[in-house]
């Protein structure tokens, strides 16, 4: 599957996640999209696994494990669904910052309930006006005696529908550019705080997604995870991890996808010989496993350049826009190859298409990641 040197710990914790995916993400993921539901009994039972702690320190009650491991997990989870994967993962996330960057009093607060899945957390950079523009950001952190009020509505924000802990980013200074944004960390239950209703997302429902106002929000001078000067270069650091571990999201889609239409293909007799003994349809799906192969490469590199504390920006922006533009017609090539069985609502192709599109916007659209290439092509690395 892959050719990582994971440790022993953290190949058991992926081979959990992908039994935990097929047994018990993969029956419920239609039912979570018909019923409009976030899928929060799911995430607490993934979190008995340990999987919203994969990069939290053992000695914090997570699994100490890296980033690899983390981005080949979400990879075994969005084999069933793209959007809970999504969802655990920015959860995860949200648990190792508190362990790593917080103070005793977040970790205190909030970090056991995250680790059981009690609590749910996300990244709140989005807002209406802003996007992959993130120095447009328009949220105002004003300073008051001991810390700070918030003001200023975010969107497009990932477990806004039942999230409970968010890390925010405001500026500090309303005219300032990226090095007056600031990271704060703010409880989703304090005065100020309005949650508004969850996006209505076409097959992607368990991510999810919505937005949030806060009017005039009290957060503490310790609950600056990230002062002015640091929190945009730590944003963009992250922004780089999640670009991979997408582009891993979406490996297996198109994995899932193919490994479905390969099994129909072996089954379903036409002219008395299996599907895919027909040479036009055999050789459409050889075109998605080269692609898929094409996809995990860029995608692992992208992996060991972030285990290794090196420079990863191009290599995820490479990895993320391969594997938002291929995976669609990957999928679509699956889909064909099934026939009509294809569209039923017991695969999850329908679903993994909405995922291949949310790929394509998500932590810098498709065109972001053209003009991090194109600025690298400008000085040479190529």
């Amino acid at each position: 599957m892959d050719d990582f040197v994971h440790t022993s710990d953290e190949i058991a914790l992926i081979e959990s996640a992908r039994g935990f995916a097929r047994d018990h993400v993969g029956p419920k993921a239609a039912t979570w999209e018909r019923e409009r539901r976030f899928p929060k009994a799911a995430i607490k039972a993934a979190a008995a696994l340990g999987l919203t702690g994969i990069e939290t320190p053992i000695a914090l009650g997570g699994q100490g494990a890296r980033f690899s491991a983390k981005l080949r997990i979400a990879e075994e989870l969005a084999r069933h669904d793209f959007a809970f994967a999504f969802s655990l993962i920015n959860t995860q996330n949200i648990a190792s910052r508190i362990a790593l960057g917080g103070v005793e009093a977040h970790r205190t607060k909030y970090l056991k309930g995250l680790l059981a899945g009690d609590l749910i957390g996300g990244t709140a950079l989005s807002e209406p006006g802003a996007g992959s523009d993130f120095p447009a950001v328009a949220t105002l952190a004003r300073r008051v005696a001991g810390g700070y009020d918030l003001d200023g509505e975010k969107a497009w924000i990932t477990n806004v529908a039942a999230g409970d802990v968010f890390i925010v980013y405001a500026k500090t200074d309303s005219a300032g550019a990226s090095d007056s944004i600031a990271a704060f960390l703010v409880d989703a239950h304090a005065p100020g705080f309005e949650r508004l209703a969850p996006y209505e997302l076409m097959g992607g429902h368990a991510i999810g997604v919505g937005g949030f106002r806060l009017n005039a929000l009290r957060v503490a001078d310790a609950d600056m995870l990230y002062p002015p000067g640091q929190a945009f270069k730590r944003a963009l650091v992250s922004i780089n991890g999640a670009r991979a571990y997408v582009a891993a999201m979406c490996c297996g889609i198109v994995a899932e996808a193919l490994r479905l239409a390969l099994a129909r293909g072996g089954e379903r007799m036409t002219f008395g010989r299996p599907l895919l003994a027909h040479q036009g349809l055999r050789w459409s799906l050889v075109d998605v496993a080269n692609t898929l192969e094409a996809m995990r490469l860029l995608t692992y590199r992208a992996a060991r350049l972030i285990d290794e504390g090196k420079d990863a920006m191009l290599a995820a922006a490479h990895a993320k826009k391969f594997a938002a533009e291929q995976t669609l017609p990957a999928l679509a090539a699956c889909q064909q190859a099934m026939g009509a069985e294809g569209l039923k609502d017991q695969y999850p192709i329908g679903r993994h298409m909405t995922g291949a599109r949310i790929a394509a916007y998500v932590d810098g659209s498709t065109e972001m990641q053209n003009e991090r290439i194109g600025a690298a092509l400008a000085k040479g690395a190529f």
